[in-house]
């Protein structure tokens, strides 16, 4: 296409003037540069091919000069009418900024003007030659007036002809105006412009323009029609594509606008490329099927999607950051993610439907990259950053907390929080923006009324970076109200490297601060599996699970994942479904419910300062964008109880004590409550009986009134929160004092326990009561009864009084009842005596069990059974038998004939009877021996050689003579005992049922005889004693005692069966009057006994035993 030119031929009237006079036009060329392209074209195109007339025609639509359209909207653009133009005579192009595009033609580029003023007449036309080369020429033509003067006064019109050759290098002419008439009635100067153009043309330079008279020159003095040749221009036409500029090309009559006119064009703009599943909508929008494998569109778009035309200027090396920012440095699934909350369409607050965010702007200036990029961020409310050498943005829009922050994974400083004065925001904003309809920047005023009645107007001018839409302004006006007065707050914290990198600008956090809840509900986990967690600080932590309690943890990997709490026990917190893996221990867990929430934060900035990272965030409701966009109530977290009205204490109780003040014994009341959560002081109100009441403030959950008396006292205690407001009711008490007059306690938990032979030993709980500690004392007294039914009344002193601080007491040993009471220091005893009855085992030695001489046996002494061992009858005695009697020669010279010949070696004596104690027990053995060595030959006569006798005193040195004893645990008297191996013995304790004996005689001198005389054993028990080593409780009923280990009690060869009881002692405690003992039943194993009351019932009391008797059995 071209800028087309006006038709030579055309007659151009006025219609305000006469038919015959004549006027003239003038016409503007303009060329818009629209912006980088290549772009999108104009809107009310769409559907047409670019650079067609429709297209161009349709395009009208979107051009407006003076704010008016140059074509009706209405307008049927294949059938147009003179109507459908608001603007007569418009030519227009356009090119879209492609690398490849054409030059628009018609548009001069250099003109020159070249001034010749010399009449043209029919005899001398006026002849220029033209510069070589030149592409067109305008030639101007004047006539200085045309008129006649008429017979009668008047003037009318007249006529004159115009003829313009054109003479080339060679000769050759062509008359490109021929006999062009210039008709009509002009009394002033008349100038007519005739454009010839040469390109395309076959003429030779350089040209020679001749412009002359057609009609013979005019005589008549009345008539004036002569014209001159006013001046030439010559002209280069503009042939420059501009090439990835979009611009257009508008010519128009001049006469219709004062001054040049103002333009602006409806344009889509620069095409950029989008995701590969995105569909661009007439709106400019776009919508997204299926998930991103993140590949682009081959085919690029003009969208208003903001988010894709910020990462179009970052890549872009002609006119954006490409040189310096390589896409590979962005994270395109971050800008993804964003342009899908951006295309949503939301109400407009019209009745319609837009995106949520659209960028419909120009830049038409340089500006700094920064500024640049979070003029665009702020379009769509996101902020970019730089991390881990990638750009990204961070968008403001509703978003799941990702991290948790406790005082346990921050630093020692703790959270700090930080504010504007709520006096100095803005309670109104006016928002601009470029309103479509009006051409104009509009405003739109978005007030707070509610803060308006508190602070009055106080406005705040912004404006909405391509914005054109009221809905947005209106939108961006909310959202600028509620961060002035709900996200002003400002949390400051440093936490350590394990938490700081798990953390980006624009994440959400959940932070749990005591300080500011009024409640501990985070910390680290001690232990945990994928169901269950235990923390750290069960005591100072509140555990609650109820109102919808829920558990955040943070997981090995950095993650939050937050479950329903089924069920709290200790420490332990039970979830109701499992964690997708069991949390770390040492990582951060939160408690949340109806009650005290987390706080929420946006992370605005993140500082590392060597292992550690500085956090700032600002407060984050995520209801706020619904509440912004079609006006849902904001909903409230509760993170704190520290602003909430209290309620009154709970279980207001009163107790009263005797306490020590300056050495002396006082009573003092304490007031004390349940108390509630938030409260951290307490206003206290009391009075004794009718007087006034006395206020006091404590932080504690109680308080004491000292040195009262008796008399009713009155409470009544207030709750108060972090804001110094009290709970709406007290709690109230009425509580009467007894004063000191109240009996001491009876004694509690009293014992006794032998000392020695002589004393034993009294024990008791210390009285609590400070008038008995400091100033009473603890009387004891006695009576000989030993079957309970003594009292206090009919006992005697058995020590004196002794402290009222005292717990023990060092007793004569007695038996019978002793009773215990505390006396104040008023003299007042308690109510009851307690008791504890005393009876004492009997005294026992070690038991003689058994004394064995078999010297002793009768009717015959040494009836056991011998090998190699002969009895003596005359010395009532067993020796060695002799070896041979072969060797004898005088029979009658042998005295004795059980020592002829050589003396046996060795021989045994079995003793005649086993020992059995009817059951394994520890036995001491002591060995009884009384023997004789000798010579049994030892006649003077029987010596052969007298010179070779060397000892003439008979010693006997080479026999000796051992006992032996042999032990079984079965019954020696039956079936096959198994028994031990023979022990030679002098004495020991051996563990057994039966026992065997044997003496063995020896000699290594055949000469030399051992005569034993006395032979035997003897055995003993030692003295077995048992006791309990702390109370015992009888139980309402009989009471068995099993021993340890069992008592020897005797059989039918040793003493007797039950010839030896073991001794019971038995002191029961606390006794009450008339109360006894009914037994003891005993035997070696046990004993059974039964405390009964005064009326021969079985009752419960706790008692001391016990037991001594002989031997220790198994």
């Amino acid at each position: 296409m071209a800028i087309n030119n006006l038709n030579q031929s055309t007659t151009l009237t006025d219609p305000t003037l006469p038919s015959d006079v004549l006027g003239s036009k003038q016409f503007s060329t303009l060329i818009d540069v629209l912006g980088e392209g290549e772009i999108g074209g104009f809107p009310s195109a769409d559907g047409y091919t670019q650079g067609t007339t429709n297209y161009l025609n349709a395009a009208l639509k979107d051009v407006y000069l003076n704010k008016t359209q140059v074509i009706k909207q209405s307008a049927n653009i294949t059938s147009l009418q003179n109507t459908d133009y608001n603007f007569q005579n418009v030519e227009f192009d356009a090119r879209f900024g492609t690398s490849n595009q054409t030059s628009i033609t018609g548009i001069s580029g250099v003109e020159t003007e070249f001034p010749v003023g010399v009449a043209a007449t029919f005899s001398s036309p006026v002849s220029r030659t033209l510069t070589n080369g030149i592409e067109a020429v305008r030639i101007t033509v004047g006539c200085p007036r045309l008129q006649k003067f008429n017979d009668d006064g008047t003037t009318s019109g007249v006529t004159t002809y115009v003829t313009i050759n054109i003479t080339d290098a060679n000769g050759t002419v062509t008359t490109p105006i021929s006999d062009d008439a210039i008709s009509g009635k002009s009394a002033d100067a008349y100038f007519k412009d005739y454009l010839i153009n040469f390109n395309g043309s076959s003429l030779v330079h350089p040209l020679t323009v001749t412009v002359k008279r057609t009609a013979a020159d005019n005589t008549d003095t009345k008539k004036h029609d002569e014209f001159q040749f006013t001046s030439y221009t010559e002209i280069y036409w503009q042939n420059r594509p501009y090439a990835n500029t979009a611009h257009t090309a508008l010519r128009f009559d001049a006469e219709q606008f004062p001054q040049i006119p103002n333009r602006m064009f409806k344009v889509r703009g620069i095409k950029v490329k989008i995701p590969s599943n995105a569909t661009l909508q007439s709106d400019g929008s776009l919508t997204y099927s299926g998930s991103w494998n993140g590949s682009f569109s081959a085919t690029k778009v003009s969208t208003s999607c903001p988010s894709w035309i910020l990462y179009d200027l970052l890549i872009n090396e002609r006119y954006g950051l490409g040189s310096h920012i390589s896409e590979s440095q962005l994270d395109k699934f971050t800008f993804y993610s964003v342009s899908q909350y951006n295309n949503e369409q939301i109400n407009n607050g019209l009745g319609g439907t837009e995106p949520r965010f659209a960028f419909n702007g120009s830049i038409q200036q340089q500006t700094s990259p920064y500024k640049l990029i979070n003029d665009i961020c702020s379009s769509m409310r996101c902020m970019p950053y730089w991390s881990v050498g990638t750009l990204t943005i961070s968008q403001d829009k509703p978003k799941d907390s990702s991290y948790l922050f406790t005082l346990a994974n921050v630093a020692e400083g703790g959270f700090t929080y930080t504010g504007s004065s709520i006096k100095t925001r803005a309670t109104q904003i006016n928002v601009s923006y470029f309103d479509n309809e009006t051409q104009e920047i509009d405003w739109e005023e978005v007030s707070d009324t509610s803060m308006q009645a508190k602070y009055g107007i106080i406005q705040k001018n912004v404006k909405a970076v391509g914005c054109t839409s009221r809905g947005a302004a209106r939108r961006l006006g909310k959202w600028i109200l509620y961060t002035l007065y709900h996200e002003a707050d400002v949390i400051n914290f440093t936490t350590s490297i394990d938490a700081g990198v798990c953390v980006s600008p624009g994440d959400v956090i959940d932070v749990a601060d005591p300080m500011r809840s009024g409640l501990r509900r985070g910390g680290r986990i001690s232990a945990a599996t994928t169901t269950t967690v235990t923390v750290d600080n069960e005591d100072q932590t509140d555990l609650d699970a109820t109102n919808n309690a829920t558990l955040s943890v943070v997981l090995a990997d950095g993650s939050l994942e937050t479950k329903t709490i089924s069920g709290i026990s200790g420490a332990v917190i039970t979830v109701s479904s499992a964690f997708s893996s069991a949390p770390n221990a040492n990582s951060v867990w939160v408690i949340s419910n109806d009650t005290v929430e987390t706080s929420q934060w946006r992370v605005v900035g993140i500082a590392e300062d060597g292992s550690n990272y500085a956090i700032s965030a600002l407060a984050y409701n995520a209801t706020k964008f619904s509440y912004i966009e079609d006006g849902s109530p904001l909903a409230t977290r509760t993170v704190s109880i520290l602003n909430q009205i209290p309620n009154a204490p709970s279980n207001l109780a009163a107790t009263e004590q005797i306490v020590e003040i300056n050495g002396q014994a006082k009573v003092k009341i304490t007031f004390s409550w349940s108390g509630q959560k938030g409260v951290t002081q307490y206003r206290v109100q009391w009075r004794k009986g009718s007087g006034n009441f006395i206020q006091t403030t404590v932080t504690s959950t109680e308080f004491d009134i000292f040195d009262t008396t008796e008399g009713v006292y009155e409470a009544r205690v207030f709750a108060y929160n972090a804001a110094l407001k009290p709970s709406t009711n007290p709690a109230e008490l009425s509580y009467t004092a007894v004063g000191k007059t109240a009996l001491p306690a009876d004694v509690t938990n009293l014992s006794w326990e032998p000392m020695s032979n002589n004393t034993g030993r009294l024990r008791w709980d210390q009285s609590t009561e400070l008038d008995v500690k400091l100033a009473g004392k603890v009387e004891i007294r006695h009576s000989s009864k030993t079957d309970g039914t003594g009292v206090w009344s009919k006992s005697v002193s058995l020590i004196p009084a002794i402290s009222g601080a005292a717990s023990q007491a060092i007793v004569p040993l007695v038996e019978g009842e002793i009773f215990v009471k505390f006396v104040d220091d008023g003299g007042r005893q308690s109510a009851n005596a307690t008791s504890v009855l005393v009876d004492l085992p009997d005294t026992l030695n070690a038991l003689a069990v058994l004394t064995q001489r078999e010297d002793q046996l009768s009717p015959t002494p040494f009836s056991g059974a011998k090998t190699n061992v002969y009895y003596d009858s005359a010395n009532s005695a067993i020796a060695l038998e002799g070896q041979t009697v072969d060797a004898q020669a005088d029979w009658d010279a042998i005295v004795n004939f059980d020592n002829i010949g050589d003396i046996q070696t060795s021989g045994t004596y079995n003793f005649a009877n086993q020992l059995d104690l009817g059951a394994v027990y520890s036995l001491d053995l002591k060995r009884h021996f009384l023997t004789d060595g000798f010579l049994p030959n030892d006649q003077f006569d029987s010596i052969t050689d007298v010179d070779a006798r060397g000892d003439w005193d008979g010693a006997v040195n080479n026999v000796d003579a051992k006992m032996y004893v042999r032990t079984t645990n079965d019954n020696p008297g039956s079936g096959s005992p198994t028994w031990n191996p023979w022990n030679e013995f002098a004495n020991g304790v051996f563990k057994a049922r039966g026992f065997e004996f044997k003496a063995v005689l020896s000699s290594s001198d055949t000469d030399e005889n051992i005569r034993v005389t006395q032979l035997g054993y003897s055995a003993e028990l030692q003295r077995h004693i048992e006791q309990s080593v702390t109370a015992v409780a009888s139980g309402a009923g009989s009471k068995t005692i099993t021993f340890n280990k069992p008592y020897f009690v005797g059989t039918s060869g040793l003493g007797g069966v039950n010839a030896y009881l073991p001794s019971i002692g038995i002191q029961v405690n606390n006794l009450a009057s008339g109360d006894y003992i009914d037994g003891p039943t005993v035997t070696g194993t046990n004993f059974t006994f039964t405390i009964r009351n005064s009326s021969g019932a079985a009752i419960n009391k706790n008692f001391t035993w016990q037991s001594v008797g002989y031997g220790l059995g198994v």
